[in-house]
């Protein structure tokens, strides 16, 4: 007799896909890892468990090799023949900033090593600097981000790996190649000249203002070109209405819808090779919106991403 595979039933993996926690034998196109690590937060912590929220969250949302009907476009995205894995979660050590992020780099180099893309799920924002360094092996990479904050700070304190410096880091590698970064806002986002700084490296900046006057497609022609985008999403690029669970919530930010139109129109101008979430923090949203919202996101994201990779495939 066959599972009807209720939400409220089995192993909350993302979307209720298949486990396989030995990376060794991964074989994926895409592959979802944890990041439970928020060690690079110096105000309001929590976001570890950011993660595993997700996770029960988009148990509600699986569909399995049936794959998610758009009813919009009249498109089904992520059925099978697409084989997706939640491999688990990077291996944490508390306190330990240079093991953990050993560990989060050694996962998602393996990750790509066995041909699956990587989507990350933290995890404050510094957790992107260990999964940019695993990007090495695929030639230049640009980055996008969407963000409330610059995240360009050096190193206060000495600190170069706090959830405040992630661009920064990003931009020091030799494989980043190009920047855009898009949502930021708020007085005191970042100091004048970490602004300075970055427009300097040569990353193109679009407030959220900027963004909703220039539209999806004024967005995209800001973004520069490139063969392969890395994509890093802070939860807090969207408003604090829509996305109230995290350390750092901003007014004045993106719709889900919004958002959701800048990463569906990336996907058209050029590979995503692997993105990350970052920065939920469940425990600041009692009624639980925040976790669907970034569920809803991350599933979104990997259809379209999958879908244009079958109209490349099919033309």
């Amino acid at each position: 007799m066959s599972k009807v595979n209720s939400p409220i039933t089995g192993i909350c993996s993302f979307a209720k896909y298949p486990i396989c926690t030995d990376l060794n034998e991964l074989q994926a196109d895409m592959a979802i890892l944890g990041v439970p690590y928020d060690l690079g937060v110096g105000f309001l912590s929590g976001t570890r468990l950011g993660p595993r929220r997700v996770r029960e969250a988009s148990t509600q949302y699986g569909r399995g090799d049936a794959g998610f009907y758009d009813p919009e476009r009249d498109e089904v995205y992520l059925a099978a023949p697409w084989k997706i894995i939640d491999v688990g979660d990077a291996d944490i050590i508390n306190g330990d900033i240079q093991g953990s992020f050993d560990n989060i780099e050694w996962a998602v180099r393996k990750m790509i090593e066995q041909g699956a893309t990587p989507v990350v799920i933290g995890g404050d924002h510094s957790i992107s600097i260990p999964a940019a360094r695993a990007l090495d092996t695929l030639g230049p990479v640009t980055v996008v981000q969407f963000d409330a904050h610059l995240d360009w700070s050096d190193a206060p304190g000495g600190q170069r790996y706090g959830n405040g410096s992630p661009m920064r880091r990003m931009s020091e590698m030799d494989h980043i190649q190009g920047m855009a970064q898009i949502g930021i806002r708020g007085l005191g986002s970042s100091r004048k000249v970490d602004f300075d700084d970055a427009r300097e490296y040569g990353s193109v900046i679009v407030t959220a203002s900027q963004a909703r006057e220039l539209g999806v497609d004024g967005v995209m022609e800001r973004i520069p070109a490139s063969e392969r985008y890395y994509v890093t999403i802070d939860i807090d690029a969207l408003d604090i209405s829509v996305a109230p669970g995290t350390g750092s919530p901003m007014p004045g930010g993106l719709s889900f819808t919004e958002l959701n139109a800048y990463l569906e129109a990336l996907t058209r101008k050029g590979e995503i090779v692997g993105f990350d979430f970052v920065e939920v923090a469940p425990q600041y949203d009692p009624a639980g919106v925040t976790v669907r919202v970034a569920a809803m996101t991350i599933l979104s994201f990997m259809g379209h991403i999958l879908k244009r990779r079958e109209q490349k495939r099919d033309v």
